[in-house]
């Protein structure tokens, strides 16, 4: 299970978002979405990294996330 730590109001994380759900229809890839602003101390963790995706919280990647990234990252 991955984590996707994003926030509102930002195309970087829109854009990740999209390249997940791209990822997840073609491989079994399942990942939960986290508000960073919901959370004070992830604000203050990932507020300059967004978008971030993580899996058990190791920090695979972040910022400019494309499908070849995901591809690579996820070891599919």
């Amino acid at each position: 299970m991955l984590t996707f730590y994003s926030r509102k109001n930002c195309p970087l994380c829109e854009e990740a978002k999209r390249m997940l759900e791209l990822v997840k229809e073609d491989f079994s890839v399942d990942y939960q979405e986290i508000d960073i602003e919901s959370d004070d101390v992830l604000n203050g963790k990932f507020m300059l990294m967004i978008p971030v995706v993580a899996r058990e919280d190791e920090v695979l990647l972040y910022g400019n996330i494309g499908y070849a990234d995901l591809i690579e990252a996820l070891d599919l």
